[in-house]
């Protein structure tokens, strides 16, 4: 018995219609999606000029261009910690780094870094919620090696990251060396330069190779005691009454924000004119205190350029601080002069002073009026008389780590004298040495 398959099968009506609605629905819904597919090809196909290989090249263009930036980004560290390994290693054989400018300084002067150092001023004076405070300031003191156990306040009352970088210390985090004979550093850091000025024109070393001028770093203004060279052999009377005369200057003439270098020839600096150069880490102790007991009589602000002040910018950017913003205090202490400036840098544009509070650095400038615009200048009343700093006091601030720059005036043995009463100002530091606020720099007899 043989049975045929019908020709037709009858389905319900009612699951028929369903069926077939369900699939004209389909179709249409994978049409549409199609059609926007077509779509989207075509528009990147005419902004790619028409050619079709070009949208499927662009697919790849952003992942292409991320990893041969990170590509670039790796090979710049990894060529800056070959060359910091080699300078180790020269040092560690008594052979100082030479300057050498390369193209990155040039690089560095095309890069707004005032409205950069404005923009990150902008994000650390941002308030943190309090239960973040903690967890933010324990990851830049681990970033940056800051000790957590001088910190006066608990961490959650420190509203932003800029409260935390000006923070103040524990009572005794940084006793000052009570000696009356003695200056004392000023601040926490590293000690890079240090010496006494001599020869022509007062030249403090940048790094081996190349040396700027103290007078060009102060501004011409200056109180800085300089003689002519032919009164070089001239003692005891003639050192008094140069001192003297350089506290009569005008020192509140108008100098120019990048001031002409003294004649080397015509002038050097008097005897017992020192210099010290201290660099300040991200991670250090920020506020600047005073060296010794002495009157601050003015106050010079240059505003300038930010460039990063770090080891490597030292050795390529010719005249670093003197291109750079700074904070010039000048006055007179009992060995005659002294000279504390506060030089800017990239993301510090910001520098307080606590004897001005109104004085405000970093502001909005034409970039061509950089230099041409005069210092912004004040006389502390009285006038003769100033602001009196006892030894330790606290001056400024910086908002991350800079550099200070310290010129004064200290004793010299006399050689007219008897060798037992001879009165010699020196270091007790090394370069290169770590040194704290409070912490002696030199002493004298």
């Amino acid at each position: 018995m043989k049975f045929r398959a019908p020709k037709t099968i009858f389905i319900l009506p009612s699951t028929s219609c369903h069926l077939n609605s369900s699939l004209r629905n389909h179709n249409r819904s994978f049409a549409s999606v199609f059609r926007r597919f077509q779509t989207s090809l075509q528009a990147r196909a005419s902004v790619g000029g028409g050619n079709g290989s070009s949208s499927q090249g662009d697919s790849y263009l952003v992942p292409g261009a991320t990893v041969a930036t990170l590509l670039m980004l790796g090979a710049l560290h990894a060529r800056r910690l070959y060359d910091d390994k080699k300078v180790e290693e020269a040092r560690e054989r008594g052979i100082e780094p030479e300057f050498k400018s390369d193209i990155k300084a040039t690089f560095l002067r095309l890069i707004p870094l005032r409205l950069v150092s404005r923009c990150w001023g902008h994000i650390t004076n941002v308030e943190l919620p309090i239960w973040l405070r903690p967890y933010v300031h324990r990851a830049w003191a681990r970033a940056f090696h800051s000790n957590l156990e001088e910190v006066a306040l608990p961490l959650d009352e420190y509203a932003s990251l800029r409260e935390f970088f000006v923070r103040s210390l524990k009572d005794g985090c940084r006793p000052i060396d009570p000696d009356l004979q003695c200056l004392v550093s000023p601040v926490d850091g590293t000690v890079l330069r240090f010496g006494e000025l001599k020869g022509a024109g007062a030249m403090i070393e940048q790094v081996k190779g190349f040396s700027y001028s103290v007078a060009a770093l102060l501004g011409t203004g200056s109180l800085l005691p300089m003689m002519a060279a032919g009164d070089g052999n001239e003692e005891g009377s003639g050192q008094e009454n140069s001192s003297a005369d350089s506290g009569k200057r005008s020192w509140w003439k108008i100098s120019l924000a990048y001031p002409k270098v003294l004649d080397p020839v015509s002038t050097c600096p008097v005897k017992g004119l020192f210099y010290c150069v201290i660099y300040l880490k991200p991670g250090d102790y920020h506020r600047i205190h005073s060296p010794v007991d002495w009157q601050v009589l003015v106050r010079r602000h240059f505003s300038g350029h930010l460039f990063p002040v770090n080891e490597r910018a030292v050795r390529t950017i010719r005249n670093l601080y003197v291109e750079n913003e700074r904070v010039v205090l000048e006055g007179l202490w009992q060995e005659g002069f002294m000279a504390i400036a506060a030089i800017g840098a990239t993301n510090i544009g910001s520098i307080e002073v606590f004897i001005e509070p109104e004085l405000r650095t970093n502001k909005p400038k034409r970039r061509k009026s950089l230099h041409s615009d005069p210092p912004e200048e004040r006389v502390y009343e009285p006038e003769g008389v100033g602001i009196m700093l006892k030894k330790g006091d606290e001056m400024a601030a910086f908002n991350m780590g800079s550099t200070v720059v310290l010129i004064f005036q200290a004793p010299v043995s006399n050689l007219h004298e008897n060798v037992a009463s001879r009165s010699e100002f020196k270091f007790s530091i090394k370069r290169g040495d770590r040194v704290r606020a409070g912490e002696a720099l030199g002493r004298w007899k």
